[in-house]
């Protein structure tokens, strides 16, 4: 296998309140910066990964809280970032529809319920949202290294 391919993954089981965010946030700074990252991508990609978090801290659980669980894939110049819970589903095709055409309004015309998915759509290469009734919410996201152009 390809030493420079091989998958790299890096698991965070935290509980579902505001105060766990950070933590998040600082693992993957510390793997981002590992791979190459620059420090505006990082930046970037740490409000991508609070919207998913916070989405899961305050819409997933009841007051009785849960875990969100955080995976870091690492794969040669990309991460993959899978933000999970086990609380309540939303429909995800709904509110993640029509992300796409949000270039073009203007900043009112925008829900402020469905701003946090566009921010993730917005600073990342992919994200892809999946609400399944009692089953929870999946986000995976995804970035790549940007190439500098320089001959090596």
């Amino acid at each position: 296998m390809d030493k420079e391919r091989a998958l790299k993954r890096v698991k965070l089981a935290l509980p579902a309140q505001a105060e766990y965010v950070e933590l998040a946030r600082l693992a993957l700074y510390g793997i981002a910066s590992r791979i190459g990252f620059s420090y505006e991508e990082i930046e970037d990609m740490k409000v991508a990964i609070s919207e998913a978090c916070n989405n899961a801290v305050l819409y997933a659980y009841d007051s009785s809280g849960g875990m969100v669980e955080i995976i870091f894939e690492v794969s040669g110049d990309e991460i993959g970032i899978v933000i999970q819970d086990e609380g309540s589903s939303f429909d995800a095709e709904r509110k993640t529809s029509g992300l796409a055409g949000w270039h073009e309004k203007t900043l009112d015309e925008v829900q402020a319920g469905g701003l946090g998915f566009y921010l993730m759509q917005a600073l990342m290469d992919e994200v892809e949202v999946k609400s399944m009734e009692g089953r929870g919410t999946v986000v995976k996201m995804k970035k790549r290294l940007q190439s500098s152009g320089e001959l090596v």
